[in-house]
């Protein structure tokens, strides 16, 4: 434990533009991708992060009330996540786990689709096709299968020369996972076959420091960029919580994809500053000193101070975000609360396109089960 400690403190420092005070440096190469944007671009930047991270106060509160089901809170991870997604093209595909909600907010998802889910009313919330964001993986890193078979996918229709007509040819694929994902097995075959065929696929995984309970220092003495060199391709480590950084790599890595370089890692390296998920209590496992530590790297502080003291953004701009992310809180609110439920035995109808015997005795056991409760108010 002491040897996995001391590597921890040896790893490399992570990509970074924009310090824990707000102050831009220059970087060779990714500088370049930040000097593309105009202000307009960077203030939306901030607009995404802030909108989300009212929403996830929003939905927090929900499930706090009883509304939801449960909530995967996702505050801290707003940069990480904002600045890959934006970096990205409409047509490229995204296969998350289920806590982007930056992501899933940034490509149209409304409040009523993500909170479907949640809120247990539907199967799933959203049509991955009209998004090109597939729907939440509540199973830890299948979604990375998923995304290696959707890459394989787009080389074969490349090779026959069959691109569908709604389908870009400079389509990747980016695997959302976490760092306790990471060390599923299904990453490691996902990795195979992707690094085998070289699949235009870039894996984001944002370390969060938590997998639940357990440290990533238990999972990984090195970090965990370092897992893309044993399938033969290559992987970053960029600073999660600097949105104009994690924009510049994915937007670098994706220019790389696009022309045959792939497959590509990004560790995004940032903090999980709630509860893994609303079933959770962070305080049994995790000190307070850390928490501190990394609030006062907080990602929407960090950018609202630069863009402030390069004048890219005024005092009126922050309070309209600020109302439209009221507006938001309230439409997911209202959204929850008129949710009305699907027919329960649709949920066993629509599993088979045939009648299967198992999943019939299966709705006949849930309809005497229901049954039992009615003669019991009615006794």
């Amino acid at each position: 434990m002491r040897a996995m400690a001391e590597a921890h403190a040896e790893q490399p420092a992570p990509i970074q533009l924009l310090d824990a005070d707000g102050k831009l440096s220059h970087h060779p190469v990714y500088s370049t991708y930040i000097e593309q944007l105009d202000d307009a671009a960077l203030r939306d930047l901030y607009r995404h992060m802030a909108l989300e991270r009212r929403f996830d106060a929003e939905a927090t509160s929900l499930q706090r009330q009883g509304q939801l089901a449960l909530w995967a809170p996702a505050q801290g991870q707003e940069a990480a996540q904002v600045g890959t997604i934006a970096a990205l093209k409409p047509t490229d595909r995204v296969f998350p786990t289920y806590r982007e909600h930056a992501m899933a907010l940034y490509r149209g998802i409304s409040a009523e689709e993500l909170m479907a889910t949640f809120r247990a009313v539907r199967h799933t919330g959203w049509d991955p096709n009209a998004y090109n964001f597939n729907n939440y993986a509540i199973v830890l890193a299948s979604q990375t299968l998923h995304a290696a078979g959707w890459a394989m996918g787009i080389n074969q229709d490349l090779r026959s020369g069959n691109l569908p007509r709604d389908k870009a040819a400079d389509e990747i694929v980016l695997a959302c996972l976490g760092d306790g994902a990471s060390s599923q097995g299904d990453v490691h075959e996902s990795m195979v076959f992707a690094a085998s065929y070289q699949l235009p696929m870039l894996y984001f995984i944002q370390n969060n420091h938590w997998a639940i309970s357990v440290p990533t220092s238990t999972q990984s003495p090195s970090p965990l960029a370092n897992r893309a060199t044993g399938y033969g391709f290559e992987g970053l480590r960029v600073d999660g919580n600097d949105v104009l950084a994690s924009y510049a790599v994915a937007k670098h890595t994706a220019e790389q994809l696009r022309n045959g370089q792939g497959p590509k890692l990004i560790e995004s390296v940032t903090y999980r500053m709630g509860a893994h998920t609303t079933a959770d209590d962070p305080t049994k496992y995790r000190p307070s000193e850390e928490v501190e530590h990394w609030a006062d790297r907080d990602p929407l502080t960090r950018y609202k101070t630069w863009l402030e003291n390069e004048s890219k953004a005024t005092e009126e701009f922050f309070e309209q975000v600020e109302q439209e992310a009221a507006e938001l809180a309230a439409e997911l609110r209202e959204a929850v609360q008129t949710m009305e439920p699907i027919d329960i035995e649709r949920v066993f109808d629509t599993v088979y396109t045939e009648p299967h015997r198992q999943v019939q005795a299966e709705k006949a056991w849930l309809k005497d089960y229901e049954a039992g409760f009615a003669e019991e108010e009615t006794s």
